[in-house]
């Protein structure tokens, strides 16, 4: 997420956060950091006997996503503790309010990991590379007690073909795959949206993977899917099928491609004609459009599509 200086924190957030770091801690600085889409962050520099700490404190706002979440306070700070388990940097939880009554709204305190979102690398291999082997790193936890299961968001069963695109008896095809039966799968520890801006980078090397607030209990394809989708939105279809190869190389042979995975990850972004996401943009991707993304995701399906017939 990129910094800004803007924020509107008043005293009593900012007295509840210093009393769930250290009573005794003094705020340095606050920057608003841009690029969350679904909840207002801020990092926030303290000063602990002569030591800085920075936070991140994620207050949500979304009243949709609350009504139909009610617990993601409770959720992300559960999926923090139970992330600790990865062989990855992850935040750990400071403290959370989970009903806003202390820190004005639903919010989670979480430590602040080192390094930055890097969407425009200068070796597009290492970087597919390094985000491969920290989700394989994510799905080698066992996920058995996790209370928190995997869901659609989208409703298969009223799925209908998007006007938007050129291809829509191809969507049709598509959505009739996802209605079929589910492959078998051994459960694991998914992030749930794993995609190139919750990865963070230091010195060409993953320094750690953030907002692990959707975390649950589930299929290993549903985050390599979701990340192969924002990665064909952003670049293209060979781009996406790279980080599937890697993926391959780091899993072995414990993992099995399957293409259901995929088009499920895919049908849960029907929620109208797909747009530039903001994220992409807040980080300094030029060149985007609208009419771009349809382009991409009618050329992602149809390869989709090909490996699903043809297995």
């Amino acid at each position: 997420m990129m910094p800004s200086s803007e924020h509107t924190l008043s005293d009593q957030v900012l007295n509840w956060v210093i009393e769930s770091v250290d009573s005794t801690a003094a705020v340095q600085s606050i920057n608003r950091l841009h690029g969350g889409m679904s909840s207002i962050v801020h990092s926030i520099s303290l000063l602990v006997n002569q030591k800085e700490i920075k936070v991140v404190l994620r207050q949500f706002d979304n009243e949709e996503w609350l009504l139909n979440e009610p617990d993601l306070p409770l959720h992300e700070a559960e999926s923090l503790r139970f992330a600790a388990k990865v062989a990855v940097q992850t935040p750990q939880i400071i403290a959370f309010d989970e009903t806003g009554s202390e820190c004005e709204m639903p919010s989670v305190l979480m430590t602040q990991l080192d390094g930055s979102v890097v969407l425009q690398p200068p070796n597009v291999d290492q970087w597919l590379n390094g985000m491969a082997d920290a989700l394989v790193r994510i799905h080698a936890v066992e996920a058995d007690h996790y209370p928190w299961i995997y869901f659609t968001y989208n409703d298969i069963a009223s799925l209908q073909a998007p006007t938007w695109s050129k291809y829509p008896a191809l969507w049709d095809n598509i959505i009739e795959l996802v209605r079929g039966p589910r492959p078998n799968y051994k459960p694991c520890f998914i992030h749930r949206d794993y995609h190139p801006t919750n990865v963070l980078w230091n010195q060409n090397k993953v320094s750690g993977v953030v907002d692990w607030v959707n975390a649950c209990q589930g299929p290993a394809g549903i985050d390599i899917g979701h990340c192969r989708l924002n990665l064909a939105l952003l670049y293209d279809v060979p781009t996406a099928d790279r980080f599937l190869s890697a993926y391959q190389r780091h899993a072995g042979a414990s993992f099995h491609y399957e293409p259901f995975w995929d088009l499920l990850s895919l049908i849960d972004i029907l929620f109208g004609p797909p747009t530039v996401y903001p994220g992409w943009t807040a980080f300094g991707v030029t060149g985007l459009t609208d009419d771009l993304m349809i382009e991409r995701l009618d050329s992602y399906m149809t390869s989709l599509l090909s490996k699903a017939l043809n297995r």
